[in-house]
């Protein structure tokens, strides 16, 4: 089972996420490197949002505490859904 990250944009969000993208892709990065984040990235339109697919709730918790756009305003609200992937 993976889990879904979901990430909801902050009304001004947008306007903080140059000066946090670089610390967001170096945590994405990481996350990536070790094997436990699947997939990641914004919508088509980024106002809207974002997700990430990771391994574990657990993983998935550490990423958001730790996130810049999550500690410094631009996600607003975040959630987790366990995911069955069939094709896996």
């Amino acid at each position: 089972m993976k889990v879904v990250m979901f990430y909801e944009i902050a009304p001004d969000g947008m306007s903080k996420a140059q000066a946090n993208i670089a610390g967001h892709r170096a945590r994405l990065s990481d996350f990536h490197a070790r094997g436990v984040l699947l997939m990641a990235g914004p919508f088509a339109n980024p106002a809207e949002g974002a997700m990430g697919v990771f391994t574990s709730r657990a993983t998935a918790e550490e990423f958001i505490q730790g996130d810049p756009f999550v500690i410094n305003g631009v996600v607003a609200k975040w959630s987790l859904r366990e995911w069955n992937e069939v094709l896996a």
